[in-house]
């Protein structure tokens, strides 16, 4: 296993990432299983912490294969894939409806009377635990590159050599730390991982109100 959990695979991310410490980055993380990692790295250099809300697009009878994925704006990717796993037009019509409904309730939980993060200028490092078909950190990277921030790093320790290839174009970066060619599920490269409710995410993110930013005259 190349991880004991998600905090140790943090260390490492944050160790390939001290570069942007100076900066003060934007560390955004994709909920919920990455947010114990996105406050670990903040920390680590001294940026802010927050989400970025996205949700895959689930498959007909495999909700656990993505075949798309949506941002809280509406915006969608759907994977060449999905047609052949059974997602026609009005099954996603239904399941954008779905995934839609569940964003709404996540922000609403998670940051209650707090604005998201500006970007605009700022280092963005988007975080996730692990990507296997890529399609949930397409969405994220679209979603945090319409803020405009100044440099956008997308930020894994395990990837499969798919995902790094569909992700690649929407970001200036790629951090991750394995890619091996034996990628099954996330899961398999963690000897501990456990699940992360909601409040565990809620609880992080109270606990990390960003300073306000300085400017520079």
């Amino acid at each position: 296993m190349p991880f004991r959990d998600r905090l140790d695979a943090a260390r490492e991310l944050a160790a390939q990432l001290r570069r942007y410490a100076h900066d003060r980055p934007a560390v955004l993380a994709v909920p919920r299983g990455a947010v114990p990692m996105g406050e670990a790295i903040a920390r680590e250099l001294g940026g802010d912490l927050d989400v970025v809300l996205v949700r895959k697009l689930r498959a007909p009878f495999n909700p656990e294969f993505a075949v798309g994925s949506i941002d809280e704006s509406g915006w969608r990717y759907v994977a060449d894939h999905a047609a052949g796993a059974g997602a026609n037009a009005k099954y996603l019509e239904r399941e954008e409806r779905d995934q839609l409904e569940t964003l709404g309730r996540r922000r609403a939980s998670y940051t209650p009377g707090r604005a998201p993060l500006a970007l605009d200028g700022r280092v963005a490092i988007v975080v996730d635990d692990g990507l296997a078909t890529g399609a949930t950190m397409v969405a994220a990277l679209h979603s945090v590159a319409a803020r405009k921030p100044r440099r956008l790093v997308c930020a894994v320790p395990v990837a499969s050599r798919e995902a790094l290839g569909k992700v690649a174009p929407y970001a200036d970066e790629v951090v991750c730390l394995e890619s091996p060619d034996d990628f099954h599920a996330v899961g398999q490269f963690y000897e501990d991982f456990p699940q992360v409710d909601d409040a565990e995410v809620a609880r992080i993110l109270r606990g990390f109100a960003p300073a306000p930013l300085e400017r520079s005259a």
